[in-house]
């Protein structure tokens, strides 16, 4: 494996293990007894003090995709080695595979761990201080780029365009401080500040691609860059400082991805962020509320910018990346092995020139959240409530927007317990959330999102959209 695929891995597998979400659980919203509704909108104010358990209070992890396993492998031919083949694979029709796919295609990884977190009463108000670390990784691929990868030419004048081609991932840590004050009997108003503190991130953003088919090679013309900050452990050489062979003079400064390295933690950049919020009850049993959550900047420092050469560059093609059992050298197109190749092309694919100044800084805007509810009690049953929340997202490539509607029974003072349903970009979902809050503790579980179908490794096959909310905290007070 090549520095510059473990380097992706382990930005992939911070979100994987901080068990991860940058979004807060949305079937929570309208749970009284849940001690993070902060997190949604800081004008809630909690109904008792709370302690968390380290690392366990509140871990929120996500997966969130409109394809899926099966989008991707398929089952080999009968008498095959191998169970399952890539879309790759001569085996599988490419109608078949290109029929799955929409005009953009997201996968989107986010994780939120709160390590430690506190709320209590006092100034006139209802208080909170939390320390966590909350990480996003994103994809968008058009379906055009796969319409290149598996029908290649198809004529004598076979050519393609892609636009808007998008990876990110980012990792930080967060110390956050909020209070939330009552106005009056109607209006509730909370504010919350975000000092961040950065430990890696990277983007990369192909604007357009041009292909070009000819006789034996594929002239491409590309329009992107790249960032990249991971503190001052990160190490991006170009070909020449690789000592790394190039056809061309100008290629020197051709990012080598096979050495980029990172052999040292530090921090890579720092940041500061804010969430505003309110709720006003407009009627004895209609609650309005809004907040927009992470209004923000972080800069990084040590960073790597790249950007593609002007003109046009040649690629031979995608070779071996999908071998028929019948062919020489099956043995050695393990799925795994198939997919390594599939990365080791694509690095070809994409000619990425490091900047003159080889680092530097930039500074991005956080991915902000809007919410807007509406919460009314049952005039037949007053333990029950219905509610709609409406929600947005702005992440470039990750960016989404929900709609999603609730029913919430509340039979007793220490129990509560909502199903919803939610449309959003990634299709629709199903939602749950049971939640314990007696005095002396508080433990909830739930997901926005439901699977019922999982490869032996427990990843959905169908739209890989799915996320688990759990958490165990200590209450006291009234």
């Amino acid at each position: 494996m090549t520095s510059a695929k473990k380097i992706i891995i382990s930005l992939t597998a911070c979100c994987a293990l901080s068990a991860a979400a940058q979004e807060a659980p949305r079937s929570a919203y309208f749970l009284d007894g849940y001690s993070y509704r902060h997190e949604l909108n800081p004008a809630f104010a909690g109904e008792r003090n709370y302690v968390s358990i380290i690392a366990l209070g509140n871990i929120n992890a996500g997966l969130f995709s409109n394809v899926g396993v099966n989008t991707f492998l398929y089952k080999t031919q009968p008498g095959s080695q191998y169970k399952l083949t890539t879309f790759m694979s001569p085996t599988v029709d490419a109608a078949t595979f290109l029929n799955k796919l929409g005009k953009n295609n997201h996968i989107n990884a986010n994780l939120d761990l709160t390590i430690m977190s506190a709320g209590f009463k006092a100034f006139k108000g209802y208080n909170t201080i939390s320390i966590g670390i909350k990480t996003d990784v994103g994809v968008n691929l058009p379906k055009d780029l796969f319409s290149f990868m598996k029908l290649g030419q198809t004529g004598p004048d076979t050519r393609y365009h892609f636009d808007d081609i998008q990876a990110q991932a980012n990792a930080a840590a967060e110390i956050a401080l909020g209070h939330s004050h009552k106005i009056n009997d109607k209006l509730n108003v909370g504010a919350k500040v975000k000092v961040l503190l950065g430990l890696g991130n990277a983007s990369a953003h192909i604007k357009n691609m041009d292909v070009a088919f000819g006789h034996d090679k594929w002239q491409i013309q590309a329009e992107g860059e790249l960032q990249m900050a991971a503190g001052s452990g990160l190490r991006v050489p170009t070909k020449a400082e690789a000592g790394k062979d190039y056809t061309n003079p100008g290629d020197a400064d051709l990012i080598e991805w096979g050495d980029i390295d990172y052999d040292k933690f530090g921090l890579a950049g720092f940041g500061l962020g804010i969430d505003l919020g309110a709720t006003y009850k407009l009627l004895p049993d209609l609650e309005l509320s809004a907040a927009i959550t992470d209004l923000g900047f972080m800069s990084w420092s040590n960073a790597v910018t790249g950007r593609t050469g002007q003109g046009t560059w040649s690629f031979d093609g995608f070779q071996n990346v999908a071998i028929d059992s019948n062919q020489p050298g099956y043995d050695d197109n393990k799925l795994g092995e198939q997919f390594d190749r599939l990365w080791d092309d694509m690095q070809d694919v994409i000619n990425i020139h490091r900047d003159e100044n080889g680092s530097g800084s930039y500074t991005k805007a956080l991915h902000a959240t809007l919410r807007l509810g509406a919460e009314y009690q049952m005039p037949f049953y007053n333990r029950l409530t219905g509610g709609f929340l409406f929600s947005s997202y702005f992440a470039g490539c990750s960016s989404w927007t929900e709609g999603r509607l609730y029913a919430t029974v509340k039979p007793v003072k220490w129990f509560d317990a909502t199903i919803n349903y939610g449309a959003s970009t990634y299709g629709s979902s199903f939602g749950w959330m049971i939640n314990f809050h007696p005095k002396g503790f508080n433990f909830f579980i739930g997901s926005d999102h439901q699977f019922f179908s999982v490869t032996p490794q427990y990843v959905p096959v169908g739209n890989a959209t799915a996320n688990i909310n759990l958490g165990f905290n200590v209450t006291f007070g009234s």
